[in-house]
Formats: C-alpha cells, structure tokens, sequence
C-alpha cells in the first residue's frame, strides 16, 4: 500500500525518473524541475510503496485574468503534473495523491484548483469543466479536458475569465 508524503530533497532523481517513465518523455520532468528551482511548487507530494517513489504531483500557482481589480485573497492552484509508474497505475496511487493534494490545498486556505486533464478520470474527485465557472484556458484544449474545483463552496464566484498557468508550462 503506497503512503503520500511531501517531497523531500532526496526524492528528486525519482521524482525525475516517475515522471519521465509516465509520460515518455522529459518534458514533464523538466517542468517540475523548472517550477520547483524558481520556487513555484505550492505543493510537490510523492507517493511511496516499499521505500521507492512510485507517483508524485504538483501543484502551482495559476492566475484568473478577469479585467477586473485583482483579489489579493484569492488563490488558484493548477494541478499537474501527475504520474505514477506505469506498472504502479490503475492501483489508486492517482487517487490517494490527488486526494492529498485536495486535503492540503483546503486546509492550507487556497480557494480552487484546476487542470487539464482525462475528462473520464478527474470529476470522481469533483471536478467540472472550468467553463461552468465562467473559465477559460490560456491554453487550445477541448472544454471538457479543462476542469475545476472549488474547494469551498462558491470560492470562483466572481471569478471568471483566462486561467494563466506559470510561464515554465509554456515550455513543455
């Protein structure tokens, strides 16, 4: 049974290794790397099974671009990147971390997170197409692929316009 914890200095090669074996490429890994050393990691968790890092995810810093004054109280997370090994996934390794993730995020007082990702696999945690919050992506995805989640009820309202995720995405 694998645990959630924070990364640790000593889980970066494996973080590396995770996400470059999930995604089949170095993209991914690069950008976590990237986001990490420019101190833009809110939250880096790892799932653990047998002493060996065997998923991790990120959370980061995500703008609303609405024309109106900016909030200084609102925070937008944007999760991602998320990978578990290929012989580790399908075992709820995605799930533990991204309820993890959700817990933290709540807890530490953040407002909402969103994401681009499998339109089957994210609403079991309660996320929706960020359209229904007025959101639009930065990014050409197909709406149902760009998802949010209010971690309190009503946290986006008067919150809509173009999600900006953090420059280093644009580089992936």
């Amino acid at each position: 049974m694998a645990t959630v914890r924070s990364e640790t200095p000593e889980d970066v090669s494996e973080i590396r290794r995770v996400n470059e074996l999930a995604f089949g490429t170095p993209a991914e890994a690069r950008l976590v790397e990237t986001l990490r050393d420019g101190g833009k990691a809110v939250l880096s968790l790892v799932a653990v099974e047998d002493n060996r890092v065997v998923g991790h995810l990120l959370l980061s810093p995500v703008t609303i671009e609405s024309g109106e004054p900016v909030d200084e109280t609102f925070s937008a997370l944007g999760l991602g990147p998320m990978a578990v090994l290929p012989e580790h996934q399908r075992r709820g390794i995605g799930s533990l971390l991204i309820e993890s993730a959700l817990n933290t995020s709540r807890k530490a007082g953040h407002d909402c997170v969103v994401l681009v990702g499998h339109a089957e696999y994210y609403p079991r945690f309660g996320f929706v197409p960020a359209s229904r919050f007025g959101l639009q992506c930065q990014y050409d995805v197909p709406d149902e692929v760009f998802m949010a989640m209010e971690l309190r009820e009503g946290t986006l309202t008067g919150h809509k316009g173009m999600v900006r995720y953090q420059p280093e995405f644009d580089e992936v």
